[in-house]
């Protein structure tokens, strides 16, 4: 069976949950879903919420929550079962794993139901038979209500910051999400497409038996922010965008970019804009320390790019003017980063309850809209950094934006620039009582660092050729 957290951290956090609420509570784990016929199924992922609690990622299951103490349902493996799987652990022996106070089958969870409150779970399933049971829709796609509500908002609370065991966690996917990395960068020299580089940046992921904590991005068109596409063709010239994270089998990720060229070494072009994305990135984590407010972080990170891009003659006018009317997010769309945690983007099943502070809404500017992220920051909490620079073709040929910024950017000088399609180098940082600590620090970040590293590997990988 797969370790768990102690069961004094999970009582811990039961605890804590209780100390804010006085109703019940029932997770659901979520159901294993099948792809095209029932044998052959999608790989199961259990619901954060339920995995918080109750630590183990188990399929088709139930808690019940009340005054601390918690209550597992779930059905023993069929005799048959271990003809196919093995031996599978019963009822009673999971419950005793995550200090559960009592273990029953999922017929007797309806009889535990009143006025119990939960969270929507994301597949069908799982939902349709959330809103049967307990008599009201639970659709993940709806904001929650009610008791809903309360919970929604205390479980944020509690999830908020990382105690002791969730940190262990986050340190793991961390340094095998830096292994991963290095590996890919190592893999370029010799790479014919994207798949390959993906291929031994995942390898190293699966090796460490974990998985990835979402769909890796690794790509020569890093103008597209999510690509998840790999069939291009490497060549020299090009930059890769990696953006491949791990995650743990207990459900704890890490989410890192780096940016390297093809050939080994930056072109004058790409290494400007790769050094104002990096003191753009340097000059966030900084400023982090607890108290901050990540909008400012945010700003902080269009300010320096804004300047980066006058002193390089792609924009014309006053930095922080440029950034009061947006000119910035034409190449810097994208928030500067979100929670991470036993989600990639912790907790964004509840919406922007969990990433705004109560009694804060999203902005409807072009530059602020996409943030993710909008709280003072605590000591416990971690968050990514990861400012970028795109040329974004569905921007810049907008006839809306080039009427607007006309006068804003030189066009003639961007053109100089064909070689940086996309640009971004995150890093996952965590507040502490005094100031930050970056968990992927162990992983290059300059463009100097970067360049010795490819040639080295470079030659290793000729020599063992």
């Amino acid at each position: 069976m797969i370790k768990t957290s102690n069961s004094q951290t999970l009582h811990h956090r039961r605890q804590k949950l209780a100390n804010l609420i006085n109703f019940p509570v029932i997770l659901w784990s979520g159901n294993i879903n099948p792809r095209n016929f029932p044998a052959n199924v999608y790989p199961f992922r259990a619901s954060s919420h339920f995995l918080y609690f109750a630590g183990l990622p188990l399929p088709n299951a139930a808690i019940r929550l009340e005054a601390g103490k918690l209550e597992l349902f779930i059905d023993n493996p069929p005799p048959s079962s271990a003809l196919w799987h093995g031996e599978m652990p019963n009822r009673e022996q999971i419950a005793e794993k995550i200090g559960a106070n009592a273990a029953r089958p999922m017929a007797e969870l309806e009889s535990r139901l009143e006025g119990a409150a939960t969270i929507a779970l994301q597949d069908a399933a799982t939902w349709t038979q959330q809103s049967q049971l307990l008599h009201r829709w639970i659709l993940p796609q709806q904001p929650p209500q009610g008791i809903d509500l309360e919970l929604a908002k205390a479980i944020i609370s509690v999830r908020l910051t990382h105690d002791a065991a969730a940190l262990v966690e986050l340190r793991k996917a961390a340094a095998v999400t830096v292994k991963a990395h290095k590996a890919g960068i190592a893999a370029t020299p010799t790479a014919k497409s994207e798949a390959e580089i993906r291929a031994a940046m995942e390898a190293v992921i699966i090796a460490d038996n974990m998985t990835t904590s979402y769909n890796s991005i690794v790509t020569v068109h890093g103008e597209v922010l999510h690509n998840q596409q790999y069939h291009h063709l490497v060549n020299p010239g090009d930059l890769i965008l990696a953006d491949v994270g791990a995650e743990t089998q207990l459900g704890w990720a890490a989410d890192v970019t780096r940016t390297w060229p093809v050939s080994g070494k930056f072109s004058s072009t790409q290494r400007d804009i790769y050094d104002l994305v990096l003191a753009a990135h340097d000059a966030c984590i900084a400023k982090i320390c607890p108290g901050v407010e990540y909008e400012d972080i945010h700003l902080l990170a269009a300010t320096v790019m804004a300047e980066g891009l006058v002193d390089l003659g792609i924009l014309q006018g006053n930095p922080q003017d440029l950034v009061e009317i947006d000119a910035h997010a034409l190449f810097f769309p994208h928030g500067i980063g979100h929670l991470l945690g036993l989600d990639v983007h912790d907790m964004e099943d509840l919406g922007d309850l969990a990433g705004y502070e109560e009694g804060r809404t999203r902005s409807k500017r072009f530059g602020l809209g996409y943030l993710r992220l909008h709280r003072p920051l605590r000591p416990g909490m971690l968050v990514t950094i990861e400012p970028g620079f795109y040329q974004v073709p569905a921007i810049l040929n907008d006839a809306h934006v080039r009427s607007k910024y006309e006068k804003i950017i030189n066009w003639q000088r961007l053109a100089e620039f064909a070689d940086v399609r996309g640009i971004r180098i995150e890093d996952d940082v965590l507040i502490t009582d005094n100031g930050s600590e970056v968990l992927t620090s162990e992983l290059p970040n300059t463009a100097k660092d970067i360049e010795e590293i490819l040639p080295q590997i470079s030659h290793a990988a000729k020599v063992m050729g």
